[in-house]
């Protein structure tokens, strides 16, 4: 008989686990759902009556978060308890990038994963379905399995020997978009070994998601095809660049030439729209572990050819910083330039690998004045991602180790204080707001000559021009910057 699931606990109150557990507590008002972390200032801030201070922004989240909280769905530190209690656990934690030792740069660090396992061995009771929700190397699972087996004899305070049996369910939510992603999900995947385990599982989307959209796999294809969506659809990124940069070399236009070929039903539309470059937790970090793990079963040939959609990403962020300061009489020195989003993409407050870092960190080192606007993204954030603190009263900015900074940069209160007295304007996330800009009006605010850097083909190039701005646009060959900079 399969197990009935009365009570979940998740173990990591961030991207993944805050809103999965959201959208499991909202469309499962029959399961208590208990989301436990280490870190308490997130905890309270999960558990603010304000919303505004929720540590996660989602569009539509904060709605479903007000009717299940504290009727079927709570926020806690108390890991111990919940554990001990519940029938179903996710494993929802951090998986970094491994900085030292063995796979340094590539390989995922699996300590807070190993953590996870063994606070479940140590506290669990009676029968316990163990879930993997993180993103993860291939075989986490088994050493998931190994801890949790080999563990349960030593460190459990249960009276009576616990059991387990672990699952893979890898998450396919884009930020942004999440909560849209959850409730009507493309395919939930499933992998393991049991059935009356995957049943269990599947049993509780079912609640919600058609049973034609639950895909059974192995575990080992489930955690192998987390990696390969987020590869696959970093390449597509990677590509599109690729083409934008020929395309500025040869007169075409990147967006018609991604009309043109998203028409053909081999490839479609999707992922198609050239930007400064992929960003957020997954893109990256997956095509890295997916390089270490092809190298590490002797496939170099694998490896560098997934290598190399990194490369062309980081390629790609520097064309953009180049361009910038060529197109800017080669200097920037205590120029004021306007940045216009900061997070990885629009609708998340989401930084982690965002492109806005890198471009602008490469500015502040050519001596800009940078003053960055982003609706969602606070400036305790921004300055933990460029490693230095805002401007205050003038004074040179210094770097936490002690390091003077070329540039300096501040947070704009509002959109309007970007284009007092900039250079240049450099739109970096495509948030809607950033697209209705009056140019006609703000034109007037800046010096001259004025420039705007589109990377993300967002404003209304007729209007841009009429209000006398120069302008890049990605991938637009008849720019004038182009036809300056190649004659």
């Amino acid at each position: 008989m399969n197990k009935e699931v009365k009570k979940i606990c998740c173990i990591g109150a961030g991207y993944v686990g805050g809103p999965t557990m959201i959208v499991f507590a909202d469309k499962c008002p029959h399961i208590v759902v208990n989301v436990v972390d280490i870190n308490k200032e997130k905890i309270q801030a999960w558990n603010s009556d304000d919303l505004k201070d929720i540590p996660i922004y989602e569009p539509g989240m904060n709605e479903i978060l007000k009717r299940c909280r504290n009727r079927n769905l709570f926020f806690s530190n108390e890991i111990e308890e919940n554990i001990s209690t519940a029938d179903m656990i996710f494993i929802s934690v951090n998986t970094p990038t491994k900085t030292k030792g063995l796979g340094a740069g590539q390989a995922s660090d699996l300590k807070y994963v190993e953590a996870s396992a063994r606070q479940v061995a140590r506290f669990a009771k009676g029968h316990t379905i163990v879930v993997e929700k993180s993103t993860l190397p291939v075989r986490t699972a088994e050493v998931i399995k190994e801890i949790l087996e080999e563990s349960q004899y030593i460190d459990s305070k249960s009276t009576s020997k616990p059991t387990f049996e672990v699952l893979s369910n890898p998450e396919f939510l884009a930020e942004g978009t999440a909560i849209n992603d959850l409730t009507n999900p493309d395919r939930v995947l499933i992998g393991g070994d049991s059935k009356k385990a995957i049943e269990s599982l599947s049993k509780i989307y079912k609640n919600w998601v058609p049973e034609n959209k639950i895909i059974h796999a192995n575990i080992w294809s489930s955690e192998l095809a987390k990696l390969t969506a987020n590869a696959f659809l970093a390449q597509r990124i990677s590509s599109i660049n690729s083409i934008s940069a020929l395309c500025e070399a040869t007169g075409a236009d990147v967006r018609e030439v991604a009309r043109a070929i998203g028409t053909d039903s081999r490839i479609g539309s999707r992922f198609l729209d050239s930007g400064p470059g992929f960003g957020g937790s997954c893109f990256k970090k997956d095509i890295l572990n997916l390089v270490y793990l092809s190298r590490y079963f002797g496939l170099p040939e694998v490896a560098n050819f997934w290598e190399s959609v990194v490369d062309m990403n980081n390629w790609h962020q520097n064309r953009i910083s180049k361009l910038i300061i060529k197109n800017l009489f080669g200097t920037l020195s205590a120029k004021k330039i306007g940045i216009l989003g900061f997070s990885f993409k629009a609708n998340t407050n989401d930084t982690r690998e965002s492109a806005a870092i890198k471009i602008c960190k490469d500015l502040l080192d050519e001596g800009a004045n940078l003053i960055i606007h982003d609706p969602i993204v606070n400036q305790n954030q921004i300055a933990i991602d460029l490693g230095i603190e805002q401007i205050n009263n003038n004074k040179n900015i210094i770097h936490k180790k002690g390091v003077e900074i070329a540039g300096q940069w501040k947070i704009a209160e509002n959109l309007i204080d970007v284009f007092h007295d900039t250079h240049a304007v450099i739109v970096l996330t495509e948030w809607k707001e950033y697209s209705e800009i009056e140019w006609d009006k703000v034109a007037k605010l800046m010096r001259k000559p004025s420039w705007l850097f589109d990377s993300r083909s967002i404003i209304d190039v007729v209007k841009v021009k009429k209000a006398g701005l120069k302008l890049w646009r990605i991938g637009d060959g008849e720019s004038s910057f182009t036809k300056k900079f190649h004659k």
